[in-house]
């Protein structure tokens, strides 16, 4: 079994794996979607009744108004003097995408018991503004609690990354609750009421979920930066970048960093949420193309790329200048076009049979989906719930994992040009030196005979310079494409360096190496007679238990066969033992460790 062969049975088996975390971590990052709701048919606006529910989606009771130049008080909406009046939200979402208007939503509870009932209302998307709480108090009087992303987290009356409202209905009463909404940001209305239990319960599984979420944003953030300190590929480098501004995007965007970092810059996390996302962006589209090698693909393509990634940089530059509402929508249209674009690079390279493709194309398909459900919310063209404002972290988390893989896939494709001629596309002189060695040390364990053979093409230094280089290296490709149609394997074929190439055939004896040589010496005098008329010398030496110190010796003593068949006329097949064995002792020895050089033609 050679190299590629093992590296492919690896990936086979951490394919299953990979996927297996891929599930787990899907798991437990949907608890933060998983909202057993009780929802009962409500008349639009009627009061919702509390009774023994633990948790109820207050859509169906909300009614609403819009402030379309953000100037009506507290007193005007709910005395009934504004130029409109609230109406039910019934069947609609409460999703309004982007707009300058303030949204002002009333509800009744109503709570028929004989005791007091103490709730909590939450507002389920972090990223508002401005959010006022008006709940009746005693005496005819409301208490008002003003918070928001844009004010100082210490505000909030519950130290929650979400918005939380502590409530008390009264015995047998009804209370009607005001909230205001205003943001430059995407508006999206999400409120639902809960029970002390249900809340606990609830946050429990949230965090757990967001531990994890995050944990392995971490694991593979040391991994890849772990993997470039080893190896210096670029493409770990620039993933390190993705990987990290869009984390920390998307710990903002949940309104976690907020509460554990930024709870008292509200206008640096709202300032940071833009330039993250523009930084990932950069990233992104800059590991696309490397690990994609899209240069090589498509010159245009990779142009316009280039384009996504500085007009990426430059939005990041703006969004430090610019208020929000002027940076969040461009930035989003820049989002959905880079992901296209790089979503068409995936297929170029997929097109091209590259298995970094594969994984990157099922990574990438991950994320853009989940990409397009939360922009179709944020736009208003899909309801906000759970599953929309959840589901480009669930994509995320996904394409994180696989990226690895694809980022894994790349080292190998990197390694495999490593170890290929770029000319005969064969097997080349640093493969050879491993490849060599592992089969010289599996042949000393298991005792069984292992043949290496030199060939050499006649005369071609004066075929060369008669006929040109290019002509010359058509030569080269056509005497490559015949050794390795040739040779099989377990055999392999390299080039060792200039019209020299090798052939490593494990448990081959002598007779069964003349046998395959003289078949491969014939066939490329037969097929290059009609264009390059090209002949072949070659010299096999095979190793039988208890002969030759090392490869080097091993190579020594084929190398001189190759000489030997050389100094016979060329044309032909020599098998070392053949030879004049002092002499070829005597020289074996002499040169040990070194290359025989190669007699001029």
């Amino acid at each position: 079994m050679d190299a590629d062969q093992r590296h492919n049975n690896r990936s086979d088996r951490q394919w299953p794996l990979s996927t297996a975390l891929t599930m787990l971590l899907m798991m437990l990052a949907s608890m933060v979607v998983a909202d057993d709701v009780t929802t009962e048919p409500h008349t639009p606006g009627a009061p919702v009744v509390i009774e023994d529910q633990q948790r109820i989606d207050l859509a169906s009771a909300l009614s609403l108004l819009e402030d379309p130049e953000r100037r009506y008080t507290f007193e005007q909406v709910r005395l009934g003097r504004t130029l409109d009046s609230f109406s039910p939200l019934g069947e609609r979402s409460a999703n309004f995408g982007f707009t300058e208007a303030a949204w002002w939503v009333k509800f009744t509870l109503a709570n028929p018991s004989d005791q007091p009932k103490r709730l909590f209302i939450r507002q389920d998307y972090p990223l508002i503004d401005h959010l006022d709480f008006w709940a009746p108090a005693s005496d005819k009087h409301w208490q008002l609690v003003s918070t928001g992303d844009m004010r100082p987290f210490h505000l909030r009356p519950v130290e929650h990354r979400l918005f939380l409202f502590p409530v008390t209905l009264p015995p047998q009463s009804e209370s009607t609750y005001y909230l205001r909404f205003e943001s430059q940001g995407s508006m999206n209305i999400g409120l639902f009421a809960h029970s002390q239990v249900d809340l606990m319960n609830l946050v429990t599984k949230e965090y757990l979920a967001l531990g994890v979420y995050y944990g392995g944003f971490i694991v593979l953030l040391f991994y890849n930066l772990f993997m470039f300190l080893t190896v210096r590929e670029r493409a770990f480098a620039y993933y390190l970048v993705y990987l990290t501004s869009y984390g920390l995007y998307m710990s903002l965007h949940n309104g976690l960093s907020f509460q554990l970092l930024l709870p008292d810059l509200p206008l640096v996390a709202n300032k940071s949420l833009l330039v993250l996302l523009s930084i990932s962006l950069f990233g992104g589209v800059l590991f696309t193309r490397t690990i994609l090698n899209t240069r090589a693909q498509s010159i245009r393509a990779d142009q316009f790329a280039v384009v996504l990634q500085w007009a990426s940089a430059l939005m990041m530059l703006i969004s430090l200048l610019l208020s929000y509402r002027w940076v969040i929508v461009p930035l989003a249209v820049l989002t959905v076009i880079a992901c296209v674009h790089m979503f068409v690079l995936g297929l170029m390279a997929l097109a091209r049979g590259t298995g970094t493709a594969r994984y990157y194309m099922i990574a990438f398909s991950a994320l853009l989906i989940g990409v397009y459900i939360y922009m179709a919310k944020t736009f208003g063209l899909l309801p906000h719930n759970a599953f929309t404002q959840n589901a480009f972290q669930i994509g995320s988390l996904l394409e994180m994992v696989l990226l690895s893989l694809a980022v894994a896939s790349r080292l190998n494709e990197l390694k495999t040009e490593s170890f290929t001629d770029a000319l005969t596309q064969l097997k080349n002189r640093r493969f050879f030196n491993e490849q060599i060695a592992q089969e010289y040390a599996r042949a000393g364990q298991t005792d069984a005979p292992l043949t290496l053979a030199v060939i050499d093409i006649d005369h071609f230094k004066a075929f060369n310079d008669s006929r040109g280089h290019s002509r010359g290296d058509a030569a080269l490709k056509m005497v490559a494409s015949l050794l390795k149609d040739r040779v099989r394997k377990p055999n392999t074929v390299c080039r060792y360096g200039g019209e020299e190439f090798v052939l490593i055939l494990p448990d081959t004896s002598d007779q069964e190496a003349a046998v395959l040589t003289e078949r491969v010496r014939a066939t490329i005098e037969k097929e290059t007679a009609f264009g390059f008329s090209l002949t072949v010398s070659i010299g096999f030496a095979t190793m039988h238990p208890g002969e030759f110190e090392d490869t080097d010796c091993l190579f020594v003593a084929a190398d001189y066969a190759l000489y030997t068949a050389k100094a016979s006329g060329r044309n032909r097949v020599v098998n070392y033992r053949e030879c004049d064995l002092k002499r070829a002792l005597d020289n074996a020895h002499r040169l040990t460790g070194n290359l025989m050089a190669q007699p001029s033609d």
